[in-house]
């Protein structure tokens, strides 16, 4: 990022999905949030309260799982949300609904226990890092104060690790979860949890 006045940022990845919990490729592709990812969402909402300073402004990726936790998370201020599709997760074209298991099956560069994220960016019909890194670059370049952006797993990682100066390779390096939020403020990242 050659941003040194980025405003605060608290970063929010969706609940649990029903893919998630089958291990499966969503990507642009959506499916509903468990009863676990909704508790993860009220989790995320309690965290914000009365966290979120004056002026605060509400950012979300529009597929159905980053909505749902979006109004769960923040109820009535949902209502103030924006959409922008630059929020949305990798998009792992042919990959949709597969297993890491079995892509990993049918290409030898796919290891998903050494790297969960970075593979993804070769599917075929999918998009590639540089294209995901200059959407986010985007989408932080024109934030004017203090935001909730509420997005997905590999989204999240590459979201921070543009707004902390590194590499957008090293998304794999920057620290996940569900039903936490992740704060970015005065170049440093923390992460909130109950």
């Amino acid at each position: 990022m050659t941003r040194p006045d980025l405003p605060p940022l608290y970063i929010l990845r969706h609940g649990e999905t029903e893919w998630n919990l089958a291990d499966r490729m969503q990507g642009w592709h959506d499916s509903p949030l468990t009863a676990t990812g909704r508790a993860q969402a009220a989790a995320q909402g309690r965290l914000l309260r009365d966290r979120l300073p004056d002026g605060c402004t509400i950012h979300c990726s529009p597929s159905g799982r980053a909505v749902e936790t979006l109004k769960i998370a923040l109820g009535a201020l949902a209502g103030e949300a924006t959409f922008d599709d630059r929020l949305r997760e990798v998009n792992v074209g042919e990959w949709v609904g597969r297993t890491p298991t079995d892509i990993a099956a049918e290409h030898d560069f796919v290891d998903p226990e050494t790297d969960r994220h970075m593979w993804k960016f070769y599917a075929p019909g999918g998009e590639t890092l540089a294209e995901m890194t200059e959407r986010c670059r985007a989408v932080l370049m024109e934030l004017a104060g203090p935001c909730v952006l509420v997005t997905h797993g590999v989204t999240s990682r590459l979201l921070r690790c543009l707004a902390l100066g590194m590499p957008p390779a090293a998304l794999g390096s920057v620290p996940g979860g569900q039903g936490v939020v992740h704060l970015i403020e005065n170049g440093s990242a923390k992460i909130l949890h109950e």
